[in-house]
């Protein structure tokens, strides 16, 4: 089970606060391509939630076939790419040896039984395909700015979401090996203001899992720091590429 039910409400905080920029979106390109096949046939998107990702890679690469899946009807209806098929990372619904990658963004935390995940991704990936993972991880909150404010959600991610370790872990036990670790700065925002302003606690799994009262605070420190600092908010997400 998902650590959050992504219902319609938060499917709708997810679909106005987690869409990326052009600009982010360039960076996170420049990262993905060096482990994808210039011309891939087939790629999954795995847990795509509204279909962001699919639809850029649909314009990176026009002849490519882009197969989204999601497990959150709330999400599928929200969608701003077709079609968007149900399933999830121990259901793909796809025949075997279909794809040249694996792309799961910020979904890995959702994914209850990592083993099974890694032997379903190994059963639908091409011989030498990558699975590309991007993710906050436990232990490794420094680079993103929501944890700045909100101290109790590293808790959060430090207990319930996976170490990179667990990732590897379980995707050797499926023949997957690690290739390359990194993290990818994004724009988030253009000013901490605006960081402050489009915030919806509903579209963070880690915001959404810590008190109400560390929520209340957290808050009313972003909103004083975004005062006194005009910078624009960089993130840097890791990349975990296995193969």
């Amino acid at each position: 089970m998902a650590l959050i039910a992504y219902n319609g409400t938060d499917a709708a905080a997810f679909a106005a606060n987690r869409h990326l920029s052009d600009d982010a979106l360039s960076g996170w390109r420049s990262a993905i391509i060096r482990y994808v096949d210039p011309h891939p046939g087939h790629l999954l998107d795995l847990g795509c939630g509204t279909g962001t990702w699919s639809r850029a890679f649909a314009a990176w690469w026009p002849e490519a076939e882009i197969v989204a899946v999601e497990p959150s009807a709330a999400m599928r209806d929200r969608a701003v790419f077709s079609p968007i098929l149900p399933g999830d990372a121990a259901n793909v619904p796809a025949a075997d040896a279909t794809f040249d990658a694996a792309w799961l963004s910020t979904v890995i935390h959702h994914v209850p039984d990592l083993p099974a995940a890694a032997r379903e991704l190994r059963r639908v990936l091409r011989p030498g395909a990558p699975v590309l993972i991007r993710s906050a991880f436990s232990g490794r909150h420094e680079g993103i700015a929501l944890f700045r404010y909100f101290p109790e959600a590293i808790e959060v991610l430090d207990q319930r979401f996976p170490t990179v370790a667990a990732v590897e872990s379980a995707f050797a036990e499926a023949g997957f090996t690690t290739e390359a670790l990194e993290p990818v700065p994004q724009p988030t925002a253009p000013s901490l203001a605006d960081f402050a302003s489009t915030l919806r606690r509903e579209a963070h799994t880690p915001l959404q899992l810590i008190t109400d009262e560390a929520y209340a605070a957290g808050l009313a420190r972003l909103h004083a720091a975004a005062e006194l600092s005009p910078d624009p908010v960089v993130d840097a997400l890791d990349l975990l590429v296995l193969r």
